[in-house]
């Protein structure tokens, strides 16, 4: 993992972990901080530069701004359930579920067998790289 990438998942966990013990906290801001703690727990997830948005926790092969756009991400509901779609925002609804880590068991099935560590640059940049290497 480098540093990047390491410092990216520090920040996100410290955010919900200060969201979740906020005295006046929501349902969400707990089923977000059992979110990211369930996906900093997969060792492949790990590998990957963390983003969120909108109660969404996303993953990016990319360190860089413009991160790509091609993996499954997490998202609340307003009960407190997860949902799991992508990875794009016009593709279908993947799954709902109860629980943090079944969302998260769902992302990394359904990544590519070679995805990680995550390429330090913009997803252009590594659009450019896998393409010299022939992917």
């Amino acid at each position: 993992m480098t540093d990047i990438v390491e410092a990216a998942w520090r920040k996100i966990l410290g955010t919900a972990e200060e969201a979740g013990r906020a005295a006046e906290r929501s349902p969400l801001q707990d089923a977000f901080t059992e979110l990211v703690r369930a996906a900093h727990a997969e060792p492949r997830l790990r590998r990957l530069q963390p983003w969120t948005g909108m109660g969404e926790l996303h993953f990016s092969r990319c360190t860089g701004f413009r991160p790509t756009w091609d993996l499954l991400y997490v998202g609340t509901l307003d009960d407190g359930r997860y949902y799991v779609e992508g990875p794009h925002r016009d593709s279908p609804r993947t799954a709902e579920t109860g629980s943090a880590r079944a969302a998260v068991a769902l992302v990394v099935e359904r990544l590519p067998p070679d995805c990680g560590p995550a390429f330090v640059g913009s997803a252009d940049e590594l659009a450019a790289y896998e393409e010299t290497r022939g992917r």
